[in-house]
């Protein structure tokens, strides 16, 4: 199967993918879509290269079920009193094809080859009591304020605390011009390269109905990328209106700037780590968070004692959020600043690809 091609993408039989290798090795494959063009397409085909374009590692339960096309909707991890972890995983096939017996026998297969066979697996159907998980428990209104604030100041919390390549991100330059084309407004982004960068920006112009009509991305200079976007209106017009524009540019920035919300906090006695991120006007959220903040704290040599995944709604987003309850017993003391800052740099860090 074509990985542009399957259940819920954008793509349909009558379209065309080509995937052309590069001649040398270390040289980029070229991807050719020919469809339809529609509002979004662009932050379409951008998630899904996001979501299959990565190296796979075997190793861990939740690379396993993205290669085998699986989403992670929702997470439940607790550990019982023998030592041993229980994890509950509520996720969707986006091949439409689990409830057939050579679907679960592969995924069990492979899930097992990971696990080992000693481990303990079973596949079910949730259930209707299981319908209202989509909704993770409540925040306070303190980490909600922290997680989900619109406007990023310099003064950010030891939460927020920035890495170096952190405060590179606040350079990010976005700027509209409408002198050089009579049709389109040209939209030039210059930015810090990081995982996602162009789904990010394509993502928060499907959000404002903007068409793409074409562009140019540059390759990365000195650790920078470059893009260059004609666009307009959905109504075919121009972006002239100046609240438009600087909605425009100002959300763009403060996507750049945070794409990925990380923040540690007490959750009662514990320490919770929580991220966020937007989710698309459609429905869909980013691939692969789930993997990556694992993948960072077990780095980091950090057990997670529980663990869920679910959605907030705030007045400008709906989010999806992770929400982690650490285990105090690892190398780096919970309760320092020090400490919260170095797992939340961590865990920024390699979900920027950095």
């Amino acid at each position: 199967m074509n990985p542009l091609q399957y259940p819920g993408s954008t793509l349909d039989d009558t379209d065309t993918v080509m995937i052309q290798k590069g001649k040398r090795a270390g040289e980029p494959n070229v991807i050719t879509v020919n469809c339809p063009d529609k509002t979004g397409l662009a932050c379409d085909i951008c998630r899904t290269i996001l979501d299959f374009g990565l190296y796979i590692v075997k190793g861990d339960v939740t690379q396993v079920l993205s290669e085998l096309e699986l989403t992670i909707q929702r997470v439940k991890v607790t550990k019982t009193p023998d030592g041993r972890a229980v994890d509950l995983f509520f996720i969707t096939d986006n091949l439409e094809m689990l409830h057939t017996q050579a679907r679960k026998d592969e995924t069990s297969k492979q899930l097992h080859a990971v696990l080992g066979e000693s481990c303990g697996l079973e596949l079910q159907l949730a259930g209707p009591k299981y319908d209202n998980l989509q909704y993770i428990s409540s925040l306070s209104p303190s980490v909600a304020e922290e997680l989900f604030r619109c406007k990023l100041e310099d003064n950010v919390s030891h939460a927020q605390a920035l890495s170096s390549d952190m405060t590179k991100l606040k350079n990010a330059s976005v700027t509209i011009d409408n002198s050089l084309s009579p049709a389109h407004t040209l939209l030039q982004i210059s930015c810090i390269n990081h995982k996602g960068f162009l789904y990010d920006i394509m993502r928060t112009l499907k959000d404002f109905s903007i068409q793409i009509c074409f562009g140019r991305f540059l390759p990365v200079n000195k650790g920078q990328r470059e893009l260059d976007l004609f666009i307009r209106q959905k109504d075919g017009k121009k972006i002239v209106d100046p609240e438009n524009q600087d909605a425009v540019c100002s959300r763009l920035k403060v996507e750049m700037l945070h794409p990925l919300r990380v923040v540690i906090t007490n959750r009662g006695p514990d320490t919770e780590l929580l991220v966020a991120n937007p989710i698309e006007l459609s429905g869909n959220g980013r691939p692969r968070v789930f993997y990556d903040v694992t993948l960072a704290l077990k780095t980091l040599g950090i057990c997670i004692f529980s663990a869920e995944i679910g959605r907030q709604c705030t007045a400008d987003h709906d989010w999806e959020v992770y929400r982690f309850l650490l285990d105090e017993d690892c190398n780096i003391d919970l309760s320092t600043m020090v400490g919260r800052n170095q797992i939340v740099d961590k865990v920024r860090r390699t979900l920027m690809g950095w």
